[in-house]
């Protein structure tokens, strides 16, 4: 029996297993998919403390946020980087004074120590301003950091297994029974159509955009609650500026774009946030998405963007908390945590509890903090001992490096194999941090590498991601244990993909 079932492999789902994992508790965690197939490798890659929040008085959620972009810097430099934000003055929106005011409290809400602080600029003569046009004179630039949200939920969960934690993909609840002592689990394989039976003394629901269908139709709980499900979607594009800083723009609709570096040849943009009433696995960034989002960055470059550009499109969906009568925008991106204490009546079998947690809405950056309010909101009911909040001070897998310690990693990387040019290196520093040693090397020597699929990923490390990483197919190596796809021809996936046919059939 688990003390804990966690239902959703995402950053949250993830989180929670690894934090009550490395408590000493019995954990499962499935999910139906991959790990992060949902919203959780759907963001604008960032961890930051949400600077149009403060336009909203959400002064409490910027607080957190910002404390932990540091806290997560420190736990995983590999994947989280520090990234400047160029934020032009747009005439007739924001007035400068309060653009100032707000960057001032930005610096100063959480404690910053690790980034650098917010400045004026002139962008007539810096070169952030080379690429705008030429009614943005002024502006500001202000930290936060990037990540690769796909390995963030990989990383915890590893972590997680590490710990004991039970984590099965491709496995799906089918229904759930409670008694007084706890639930009785059907879980369904997809990739076999086999069912099993897991028992556990609590049932959280990390689902994500499926939180509300998980309640209803696999758990049988009413919920009060209201979810608003909104799509953000996002484009990439080739490079638009050659210099690693990052634009924040202000549209007249009074949403906010990010233009963001990324992967070294593109350019991120998004989000553009509507509702969202369709499958929260099937949406995809619309024509009429792209074309906003093409408009909205079109507006500050001086070179347009056009949907003929666009390399590569995505879109998620974040299951907020709201009224149905807020504009999308403008709903928090706090979590929300309701608890169904399952409560038995008189004695016999019905007597005790078996406790059911669902969690709305959340962002990636509080992820980790959001796990410890889960645990502690249940340690009435969990067994004794559990250790206490842990996860601030420990790295998570490969980040057990200092932070400014990145290129040292790549040099020893390259070092050891004397085939990897900078590019590789610092890809597998980026995705594997210290443990990119132990993948590709043993005894200090070089393993074999293995065929080359394209783009500098090799057998050697496809099998380490099919062995440990969960991985399975094409998708989730090229696109959420990595983003090669960007660099994979249709033909490179093909072989890719016939390779691990060959492998699924030999296993």
């Amino acid at each position: 029996m688990y003390d804990i079932a966690i239902i959703g492999g995402g950053v949250n789902g993830c989180g929670i297993a690894r934090d009550a994992a490395g408590r000493g508790l019995r954990v499962l965690l499935v999910e139906m998919d991959d790990l992060a197939s949902g919203t959780s490798s759907r963001s604008t890659k960032l961890i930051h403390g949400g600077l149009r929040y403060l336009e909203h008085f959400e002064f409490s959620l910027v607080r957190h946020s910002l404390i932990e972009r540091e806290v997560l810097y420190k736990m995983a430099p590999h994947i989280i980087a520090p990234l400047r934000f160029v934020l032009p003055h747009q005439k007739g929106m924001r007035p400068l004074w309060l653009m100032r005011l707000g960057l001032f409290l930005y610096d100063h809400l959480g404690g910053r120590t690790l980034l650098a602080a917010s400045r004026a600029l002139d962008l007539r003569h810096d070169e952030a301003g080379a690429v705008l046009q030429a009614q943005f004179g002024k502006g500001f630039e202000y930290s936060d950091c990037r990540v690769d949200d796909a390995r963030l939920v990989i990383l915890n969960a590893l972590d997680a297994h590490e710990q004991g934690a039970d984590i099965r993909t491709h496995t799906k609840l089918v229904t759930a029974q409670r008694d007084g002592k706890g639930w009785d689990l059907q879980l369904r394989d997809l990739r076999t159509g086999k069912c099993v039976q897991e028992r556990a003394g609590i049932v959280i629901n990390a689902a994500g955009p499926w939180v509300e269908e998980v309640i209803l139709n696999r758990l049988g709980v009413d919920t009060p609650s209201q979810v608003r499900k909104v799509k953000g979607s996002h484009i990439v594009v080739p490079r638009l500026f050659e210099h690693e800083r990052a634009y924040i723009f202000q549209n007249l609709d009074k949403r906010i774009i990010f233009a963001i570096p990324y992967e070294g040849d593109f350019t991120l943009i998004g989000p553009a946030d509507v509702e969202s009433t369709g499958e929260p696995g099937d949406v995809v960034a619309s024509a009429v998405e792209i074309g906003y989002l093409c408009a909205a960055v079109s507006d500050y470059f001086k070179k347009p963007v056009r949907p003929a550009d666009v390399v590569w499109s995505f879109a998620g969906v974040r299951p907020l908390f709201g009224h149905e009568r807020i504009d999308p925008s403008k709903l928090t991106r706090d979590y929300v945590l309701e608890l169904d204490e399952g409560e038995g009546k008189g004695g016999g079998e019905n007597e005790g509890t078996a406790p059911m947690l669902s969690i709305f809405g959340g962002k990636i950056t509080t992820y980790r903090v959001l796990a410890q309010k889960v645990l502690q909101k249940l340690e009435d009911v969990l067994p004794e001992g559990a250790r206490e909040n842990w996860t601030s001070e420990v790295a998570l897998p490969g980040g057990d490096f200092a932070i400014g310690g990145f290129e040292e990693q790549v040099e020893r990387l390259q070092q050891s194999c004397v085939w990897m040019d900078e590019k590789i290196a610092t890809r597998l520093v980026r995705a594997y941090g210290t443990r990119a040693l132990q993948i590709f090397t043993q005894g200090g020597k070089a393993l074999e590498r293995g065929e080359n699929f394209g783009a500098g990923l090799y057998e050697l490390e496809v099998s380490y991601l099919l062995e440990t990483e969960w991985a399975r197919s094409a998708d989730d190596i090229l696109w959420r244990r990595s983003k090669l796809g960007l660099r994979f021809s249709k033909e490179q996936v093909a072989r890719l993909e016939n390779w691990l046919l060959e492998e699924e059939k030999g296993a």
